[in-house]
């Protein structure tokens, strides 16, 4: 009997059915056997010091002890500037942001490793003639893998990866950024205050000192160069507090805007005058490399190297086979319920493959520019490793030669205003000219300044170690989800 033309095509079906899956096989072997796995990035070698070269400061300590460091000036002003600030500063927020495009972008790379699944439904009707010749109607799934041998998917993953966890120290960087800008900004408007206040008591005792020149010049005691002397002494002295006064309304703008306001907004609150916050002198160092470890500046770094080494890897799967399987599952039918029947359901495997045969080069170049990025990582990554080790060290130098000035002006100042009493006293007795007085009051009053604005300084070598140090960022930090603008709370400094 001879075999039905039917038959024949289901038969020719049948085989082609199995050869697609014979082929699909193969490929999912190959690709188990001969995936070609991404390079691991490994970080560049630079040559760390093992010790600080300031040594008046030892001891270790981790990255905990520097967690909110703004507390060890013992200042809640200050603590709940730099909280809101944390919360509320544009720069903050944008990080944020930032940080949540770059973990939807390594979900989208993820996806990539998947197989995609797509639906579609059609209604069709012919007419020929102005007749209608009849209507298919058709329902489907199709289904597409690429199969990653030589890890083009996988290494654009890593450098995702490797890109979100980045942002994440890139927003912690800024975070220690900001809490040292507020801590700054505060420092600037305390000293400010400190040394309006020493101009305006310096003031009151040189007008004092004006008024008894100016009688003793009615007495006929002295002449008139005195009274202008000492005139000219008291209006110097005015002078700086319009200075202190500019100073310290720009250091109130400053920290609004720090803290997400309008520049105005912290007039009420900042306007009572207190002393500089001083930090406590127990800090412990750690070593430079795990300093390192501790600077988010230097982790994001570290990082863009490893994301620009899987581009490399990337660059280079890009140019080998490429596999794919595909398929399609649907039904077929007349009418709507001809979809229904047995014999609706048509089905198809595809496996194919493609090779890149002539680009013009454009495959190679591309490698050649993923190698070039990874090389300017690698000196980026060299030249925040230097950057850190060199704001500590300079921080360690500023604060060892701060400390070491302000116990000298200290008692540089006490001495002035000690010679600045005998002089008045002296002066009223007869004994020296008046001279003498208008010197040793300018020498207090340079002192006392001195010692304000080495006190400041002080204060602000601190902050700047503490960011040095890595501001207390932990790299477990970087896994933390951001909280979006919606979830951020502000606190009133009030």
């Amino acid at each position: 009997m001879m075999p039905s033309p039917l038959s024949n095509h289901h038969a020719a079906a049948a085989r082609g059915m199995r050869f697609t899956t014979v082929a699909a096989c193969m490929m999912l072997v190959l690709s188990g056997c001969a995936s070609v796995a991404p390079q691991r990035a490994v970080p560049v070698a630079v040559d760390i010091p093992v010790n600080w070269s300031t040594t008046n400061v030892s001891a270790t300590t981790g990255a905990s002890s520097l967690a909110q460091w703004w507390l060890r000036f013992n200042d809640p002003l200050l603590a709940s500037l730099v909280a809101q600030a944390l919360q509320a500063n544009t720069s903050v927020k944008s990080a944020e942001a930032a940080l949540r495009q770059a973990r939807a972008l390594r979900d989208v790379s993820a996806a990539a490793l998947l197989p995609t699944v797509g639906s579609s439904a059609s209604a069709q009707r012919g007419i020929s003639g102005g007749n209608i010749t009849g209507n298919t109607f058709k329902v489907g799934l199709d289904a597409n893998w690429e199969l990653d041998i030589f890890g083009a998917n996988r290494s654009a993953l890593d450098a995702s990866e490797a890109t979100a966890q980045a942002s994440a120290a890139s927003l912690g960087d800024v975070q220690v950024s900001i809490a040292a800008e507020v801590a700054l900004s505060y420092i600037t408007l305390r000293g400010a205050q400190v040394r309006l206040a020493i101009a305006a008591d310096n003031l009151a005792s040189q007008l004092e000192t004006l008024q008894i020149t100016q009688w003793r010049l009615q007495a006929g005691l002295v002449t008139s160069l005195d009274t202008e002397q000492a005139l000219t002494t008291a209006e110097q002295t005015r002078a700086r507090i319009p200075a202190l006064q500019t100073a310290i309304e720009q250091a109130r703008h400053a920290l609004a805007v720090l803290t997400g306001q309008p520049p105005a907004a912290l007039s009420t609150v900042l306007a009572a005058s207190d002393p500089v916050p001083q930090a406590a002198a127990d800090l412990a160092l750690s070593f430079p490399a795990e300093t390192l470890r501790q600077r988010p500046d230097v982790r994001a770094a570290e990082l863009q190297v490893m994301a620009a080494l899987a581009r490399v890897s990337q660059a280079e799967a890009a140019r080998m086979p490429n596999f794919q399987l595909g398929g399609s599952l649907g039904l077929v039918g007349l009418t709507l319920g001809a979809l229904t029947s047995s014999s609706a359901g048509i089905g198809a495997l595809l496996a194919s493959v493609s090779l890149p045969v002539f680009d013009g080069g454009a495959l190679r170049a591309q490698v050649r520019a993923q190698q070039a990025a990874l090389d300017q990582a690698g000196m980026a990554y060299q030249a925040a490793v230097l950057t850190a080790l060199t704001d500590v060290e300079d921080a360690l130098v500023a604060l060892r030669g701060d400390r070491e000035s302000l116990l000298s002006l200290q008692r540089a100042a006490e001495a002035a205003g000690n010679a600045a009493l005998l002089a008045r006293l002296r002066y009223d007795s007869g004994l020296i000219d008046f001279q003498t007085v208008l010197d040793t009051q300018r020498t207090q009053l340079n002192a006392q300044e001195s010692v304000a604005i080495s006190s400041a300084g002080l204060s602000t070598d601190h902050v700047r170690l503490y960011k040095a140090l890595g501001g207390g960022w932990r790299p477990e930090d970087s896994d933390a989800t951001p909280p979006s603008s919606a979830d951020a709370t502000r606190t009133d400094p009030k």
